[in-house]
């Protein structure tokens, strides 16, 4: 398949579980297009702190999404260092920084979305260590650990960014936390750009891929210069001039 090909078949896919979590109400109504808020988020942030990985692990990188709050707040409840992404990637220091030894309010109120930016200290990737694990939303994952987001491409930039800068070593993981029905028992289309999780965590169970695979970093040729002017981490660093394809 080409790239216009292979973008068809991932909404294809992504459509189907949107229209399936929301038809079993296994998520809020209107997902379509997000990465999906649902039922059992906090039972899976449960079941992913109890994972070695997790216990392990003094720095994390979180996706900033509502499926995701859970995973934010026990980290900063477990006084881990948190990181999540700015919104779109659009400003100059790309990630905020969450400290939990500074917080002077609830965890859950400086892990939202809405309002990390009030109590995090932007950072650039310079600014930021060694990632111990990686957790990123999904639509839709298989057991191989191939995984759809929502289709804007942000989550697959910041992981190639923190690869690039050597953030992430040969004992990070990437995990994802899901309700059941976004777990599907087929092949699932992927490009050279995307990566793989591997840990999935629902509500109920831990599923362990195989070690997956990772792009070296941003793979320039793969990037619009919409997208690459759009996103200072990119524009800064972009080797080709903004010559994006």
């Amino acid at each position: 398949m080409n790239s216009a090909q292979i973008q068809q078949a991932k909404q294809a896919v992504r459509e189907r579980v949107w229209d399936l979590l929301e038809r079993e109400r296994a998520a809020p109504s209107g997902v379509a297009g997000h990465i999906p808020d649902f039922v059992g988020a906090e039972a899976a942030a449960t079941r992913l702190a109890e994972h070695p990985a997790w216990q392990a692990a003094r720095v994390i990188k979180a996706v900033p999404d509502l499926a995701q709050l859970p995973v934010r707040v026990r980290a900063l409840e477990e006084r881990k260092l948190l990181y999540m992404a700015s919104p779109k990637l659009a400003t100059d220091n790309p990630f905020y920084y969450l400290n939990p030894a500074s917080l002077t309010v609830p965890s859950r109120e400086a892990a939202a979305h809405r309002t990390a930016a009030k109590f995090a200290e932007p950072v650039d990737l310079d600014e930021i260590p060694p990632v111990d694990l990686v957790v990123c939303g999904s639509v839709a994952v298989n057991l191989e650990g191939v995984r759809l987001g929502k289709g804007a491409g942000y989550s697959d930039i910041e992981v190639a960014l923190l690869q690039e800068a050597g953030l992430l070593g040969s004992h990070t993981l990437i995990a994802t936390t899901v309700h059941p029905l976004q777990i599907l028992n087929e092949t699932l289309p992927e490009t050279d750009h995307d990566f793989r999780v591997d840990l999935i965590i629902t509500a109920d169970e831990t599923i362990e891929c195989e070690p997956c695979r990772r792009p070296p970093g941003i793979i320039w040729e793969h990037l619009a210069p919409e997208m690459i002017a759009a996103i200072p981490a990119l524009a800064n660093r972009n080797p080709i001039g903004g010559q994006g394809a």
